[in-house]
């Protein structure tokens, strides 16, 4: 296992290497010049080139991208250009809201698909497999903005029943924190549910037509300890690649449901930069994404080596 994770982690150094160079080529084609952005559209020739030079970018391209790189190794990933914070600090500061919004999001997609599965599953051809399998399409072809904006509007303006914008910090009220992250997190893992409930039903449905199910079943074991203590766990090994897939979307979903339910999380900060042509922020919430994907797919790998042991062997 150990060999694994070096293996995986030698692997991650050459990709962040591509994506960094990828985030800095795509952020220079973005229209705009900061200098005049930063200097102010009345700002004279002279004052622009000022600001260019005191920025660095008439330095040459592989320059600008060394000096980034080397000072992004060491876990500095640049100032901003209109703030002149540290964009490390700055994403220090929205990642939390960030992390418990994509946290509560897989929770509550856990929570509708596994049930949801498992009654499809266990009841094929029914109305209950026929009602699961229709509120997947839905839940997979239903727009996240909109389904936000529904919630928004309907739950927490018109029913007051949950908080409509805004975060509360989980140390400051555990309470307040869950009820403000409830409808962005619904909001943005509704597709991850509908999605993992059609790959864990096939994969019950695959397990239960198996040998070793019919013979427990033969010994008279109960249905629930035949799902939840053989099948689930030999049919999760493509669930938890799906979720593992998943966790990018729900990073990159993030930036429209933090800007309808006014997270401040990396999203919302990511919105701004590019609004502003911060090239530096918006670099830094590039590949610190990448890198939040990177671990997720490092923790799924790992998870085959329980759930399957011919895995381990191997």
């Amino acid at each position: 296992m150990l060999t694994l994770v070096a293996r995986r982690l030698a692997a991650m150094v050459p990709l962040l290497v591509l994506v960094s160079l990828i985030v800095f080529g795509l952020v220079l084609l973005v229209p705009g010049d900061p200098a005049i952005t930063i200097a102010g559209e009345n700002a004279t020739e002279e004052e622009i080139a000022a600001t260019r030079d005191r920025l660095g970018l008439d330095d040459p391209l592989l320059v600008q991208y060394w000096r980034w790189a080397s000072s992004a190794v060491q876990g500095d990933l640049g100032t901003s250009m209109f703030s002149n914070r540290g964009v490390s600090d700055a994403i220090a500061e929205r990642f939390p809201a960030t992390a418990s919004l994509t946290a509560v999001a897989i929770v509550m997609a856990l929570l509708i698909a596994v049930p949801a599965a498992v009654a499809a599953a266990t009841r094929r051809g029914g109305w209950i497999d026929r009602t699961a399998t229709l509120g997947t399409a839905l839940g997979v072809a239903m727009p996240n903005f909109w389904l936000g904006l529904l919630l928004a509007t309907g739950v927490a303006l018109h029913l007051g029943l949950l908080p409509a914008t805004g975060y509360v910090p989980l140390d400051d009220d555990p309470v307040s924190w869950l009820a403000h992250l409830l409808l962005p997190g619904f909001t943005l893992g509704l597709a991850a549910a509908a999605e993992l409930t059609r790959q864990l039903r096939s994969s019950l449905i695959d397990v239960f037509d198996q040998d070793y199910l019919r013979t427990a079943r033969a010994k008279g074991l109960r249905g629930g300890t035949v799902v939840v203590k053989h099948a689930m766990k030999n049919a999760a090994t493509p669930v938890v690649t799906v979720l593992g897939m998943r966790i990018s979307v729900l990073l990159g979903g993030t930036v429209v449901v933090e800007q309808i339910f006014g997270i401040p999380g990396l999203g919302q900060l990511a919105i701004t930069a590019v609004l502003q042509r911060d090239l530096p922020m918006i670099q830094g919430v590039v590949v610190v994404t990448a890198v939040l994907v990177m671990v997720a797919n490092l923790l799924v790998d790992l998870s085959y080596g329980y759930l399957n042991p011919k895995v381990r062997a191997q």
